[in-house]
């Protein structure tokens, strides 16, 4: 099976193994350590089985477990589940070089939607530290309304104009970070002849049939239909047809 693979995949599987070792080495999980002997005797489909029972379970689970797993859908010959994982992981750890190999995959199979810019990387790096990012807001805004407290307490002055218009803009930022600031969703579609419509319904009017692999925006959801858009067009496909994610 690892024949199917191309000298660029074995290089940069091989390469991140390595890198992700010691975080994963910290691992207990005894369904962890059976399926890593499993992928270690090359029985793929058995190990990746097992790994997915783990990832489906919200189990623990370790960034090179994810790189096992997108090893063994490349080594099948199945990209959209390849590309899937590498997504999970690049979340986890975002890489340039993750990047790369996921445009590449796509390129090669020819799916839609993998243009990655360095916006996006931006985007998944400000993703991955929301919440310390946040965090930080908070305390900086807890520290300086203390100050300004303290001194008015201890010389009974206020701050000046300028002072508080800053500071209500600082805390108006936080309230836009909280409330308004959104990453997008996007999804993989996950099988082939799949039907693109007009319309959340099946009488709707049809717009494409499509394959798996193209990666689409989700703009909304209707009951058991997403909202995306199709060739500049307003559209819906169904859930059950698309692997949002993360």
């Amino acid at each position: 099976m690892a024949n199917k693979l191309s000298s660029f995949s074995l290089i940069f599987f091989n390469f991140f193994f390595i890198l992700t070792q010691p975080v994963y080495a910290q691992e207990n999980s005894i369904e962890l350590k059976r399926a890593d002997s499993l992928f270690q005797e090359h029985q793929y489909a058995q190990s990746f089985a097992t790994y997915k029972k783990i990832l489906d379970k919200e189990e623990k689970y370790s960034a090179q477990m994810l790189l096992k797993m997108a090893y063994t859908q490349e080594a099948q010959q199945n990209y959209t589940a390849t590309i899937y994982y590498l997504h999970l992981y690049y979340n986890k750890r975002p890489s340039r070089a993750v990047l790369k190999k996921m445009e590449d995959l796509a390129q090669r199979q020819q799916y839609l939607g993998y243009e990655y810019s360095d916006f996006e990387f931006f985007q998944t790096q400000l993703q991955k530290y929301y919440y310390p990012i946040l965090q930080g807001m908070l305390m900086l805004a807890v520290a300086i309304l203390t100050i300004m407290i303290f001194i008015y307490r201890q010389k009974k002055i206020l701050p000046g104009r300028t002072e508080q218009v800053l500071f209500l803009g600082y805390l108006l930022f936080i309230g836009f970070y909280i409330n308004f600031l959104s990453f997008g969703r996007k999804g993989i579609i996950r099988q082939n002849g799949i039907a693109i419509m007009a319309a959340p319904a099946a009488g709707a009017r049809w717009l494409a049939t499509t394959n798996q692999g193209h990666r689409i925006n989700l703009k909304g959801e209707r009951d058991i239909w997403y909202e995306t858009e199709w060739n500049g067009q307003r559209a819906f496909i169904r859930k059950k047809n698309v692997l949002e994610l993360p």
